[in-house]
């Protein structure tokens, strides 16, 4: 059985991909607006950001409205299908459980025969 992407499980992480799944491909999401879908500080966000950026999954672009810094998001196509494949894997994990008790009750019993 597949185990779900580290890089993408961690919470924070897995928000962050989750929030820029939404989003058409291409498209910018800025950085106050996922820290507030995040609900994180600025530093724990760039933190995680750094860390999905090190692996391809986002991209980032630094520029100026006006005389403002601003700073936006987008998840790139790598981080797209990473983020498929999480979700392929967790449901693979919740087909397990929905097999019924015959399957765990089946495995209890075959250890408990050893």
């Amino acid at each position: 059985m597949e185990t779900p992407n580290e890089i993408i499980h961690q919470p924070i992480r897995l928000k962050i991909m989750a929030a820029l799944n939404t989003l058409a491909t291409g498209q910018w999401l800025e950085f106050v607006s996922l820290k507030s879908i995040v609900d994180t500080t600025d530093g724990n966000l760039g933190a995680h950001l750094s860390t999905l950026e090190s692996a391809e999954y986002v991209l980032i672009k630094k520029d100026f409205a006006g005389k403002k810094p601003r700073t936006r998001v987008c998840l790139s196509p790598r981080g797209r299908e990473a983020f498929a494949g999480y979700v392929a894997a967790l449901h693979a994990i919740l087909a397990l459980e929905t097999l019924g008790p015959d399957v765990s009750s089946t495995h209890a019993t075959s250890n408990n025969n050893r």
